[in-house]
């Protein structure tokens, strides 16, 4: 089977797939494409779903969220919790916090250098802080 290719930077999106260890699957292919085509940007399962019908990409909510965790798994992706209610996942995997829009469920990112933290509790029971990720959420 051939693929299109579609860049992202210098790198396909078959080929971050490839290096990353994910085989590219139909799905995963079409699901990257639609994720990494145009920058950096969040977005839900439900989003990435509903953005997959309206190209005509035939895949389940199921595998939507299996894709997602697995590009988040291998690197490609982080995932951002809100509340109980959901995630997004952020394609900037670089280290960095987001102000989140309550009305609108809107997240945008804050450079790292922005915010500064005075102190931190030590980790209990002997475990290491491996990342702070913080997150303002603003009324919008």
């Amino acid at each position: 089977m051939r693929h299109k290719k579609t860049s992202v930077g210098n790198v396909t999106v078959l080929e971050r797939l490839r290096a990353s260890g994910l085989r590219p699957t139909r799905q995963r292919l079409a699901l990257a494409k639609l994720l990494f085509a145009r920058g950096h940007r969040h977005a839900s399962a439900e989003q990435l779903f509903n953005e997959a019908k309206t190209h005509r990409i035939e895949v389940s909510l199921a595998t939507v969220y299996n894709a997602l965790h697995d590009f988040t798994a291998k690197g490609l992706l982080r995932e951002i919790s809100i509340d109980s209610g959901g995630s997004y996942f952020d394609t900037n995997t670089s280290y960095h916090h987001h102000f989140y829009f309550e009305r609108s469920g809107h997240l945008e990112d804050i450079a790292a250098d922005r915010i500064a933290i005075a102190a931190l509790p030590d980790a209990p029971g002997g475990a290491e802080i491996s990342r702070v990720d913080v997150i303002i959420r603003v009324n919008g």
